[in-house]
């Protein structure tokens, strides 16, 4: 028999509010339909009447998770528009936050993965470990969530040498429990038997489909921003950008497991080669003239553009953000389609969407 069967906007298996309309017959899903906007906030009309160091503030509590990115991305259209250069030190600081924010996104995620799969043990271990990496974020900032480290010109906060070296030794503790985590991920059957051959989206639709992150990275579209548009000094870091060819739950874990390795290295290598001199351009709030730009930051979820146009007083004429889970939620019914209901929850879960961001 056929039946449409509803998922959310609230629901015990989805982090936030989306509707999916699932057509089942029986147990198999034959096709979906996602809708959106549920959680509509008015960012970018209340940035029409801030200031330049106003919206920074505003658009950290876009996400709680990726407070830094988007604070960071709004900050470089700023810097671009007035032609500000931005000093090397501030700009490492810039990715060590960057990066320490990405291990605790995936992290965050790699958690909630587990305890959709039920296996509850692993997700308490994974968030264990994330307090080493949220605990890291507040020494250097003072909080744990929005960090209010940028600012227009560079870095708000500095690190000083004991910083520096506590940073360093912590460091070293976080690679033997991301080497256990990925051990279990990777050879426990529970985790195969419920992601392997699940949810899968070949690399072919995710061309088609524009998908962009850690989801596209999962199936074998080697894209990152970081490598193929440097910013922020990344051009100086020795990094991988790692990829999986099955594109099913089981790659979007593995791709995440693999990306801490990497922001590890890239915190590494700042925290040592870390220049000397200034961390910004002054606290005073910048003379912006009128202008248009566009600007592009790897976000923890994927790509995350800002478009800002100004016209040359002091408030932004215009913000509009385009966020990783606008571009990765078109795939969620090519992902659920002839799969079963019992695995909806996790597919949807499986592109590490962001509907605060989203909605915004």
């Amino acid at each position: 028999m056929t039946y449409t069967i509803p998922i959310g906007p609230y629901h015990p298996a989805l982090e936030e509010p989306v509707h999916a309309k699932l057509y089942t017959d029986g147990e198999i899903i034959s096709d979906a339909e996602v809708f959106v906007g549920y959680n509509h906030r008015g960012i970018e009309k209340l940035a029409m009447e801030r200031n330049f160091i106003q919206t920074i503030v505003l658009v950290e509590r876009v996400c709680g998770i990726c407070s830094h990115s988007h604070a960071l991305d709004y900050a470089m259209c700023v810097e671009r528009i007035a032609q500000m250069d931005v000093p090397r030190r501030g700009q490492y600081i810039r990715v060590i936050i960057a990066e320490l924010e990405r291990l605790h996104s995936h992290y965050l995620w790699l958690g909630i993965a587990c305890h959709l799969l039920g296996h509850d043990s692993l997700f308490m271990r994974i968030w264990d470990e994330r307090e080493v990496i949220m605990d890291m974020l507040e020494k250097l900032s003072g909080n744990r969530v929005n960090y209010g480290m940028v600012i227009p010109g560079g870095s708000r906060r500095d690190v000083n040498d004991s910083q520096r070296q506590e940073l360093l030794e912590l460091l070293e503790h976080i690679v033997p429990p991301v080497d256990r985590i990925k051990d279990i991920l990777l050879n426990d059957k529970t985790v195969a038997m419920r992601t392997q051959g699940v949810g899968v989206l070949t690399t072919e639709d995710a061309l088609r489909l524009g998908a962009i992150g850690p989801h596209a990275r999962a199936s074998n579209v080697k894209i990152d921003v970081r490598r193929d548009m440097p910013y922020c000094c990344y051009d100086e870091f020795d990094f991988d950008v790692p990829v999986w060819e099955s594109g099913d739950v089981f790659a979007r874990v593995v791709i995440r497991v693999l990306e801490c390795y990497e922001s590890v290295k890239i915190i590494r290598q700042a925290l040592e080669n870390l220049p000397e001199g200034p961390i910004n351009l002054g606290n005073k709030i910048p003379r912006v003239p009128a202008g248009e730009v566009v600007s592009l930051h790897e976000a923890p979820r994927g790509q995350l553009v800002y478009k800002l146009v100004t016209d040359g007083g002091p408030n932004n004429h215009r913000l509009s953000i385009h966020v990783p889970t606008f571009r990765n939620a078109p795939t969620i019914p090519t992902m659920l389609r002839n799969n079963t209901v019992a695995d909806a929850g996790l597919i949807i879960a499986s592109i590490d969407p962001c509907f605060s961001c989203l909605d915004r």
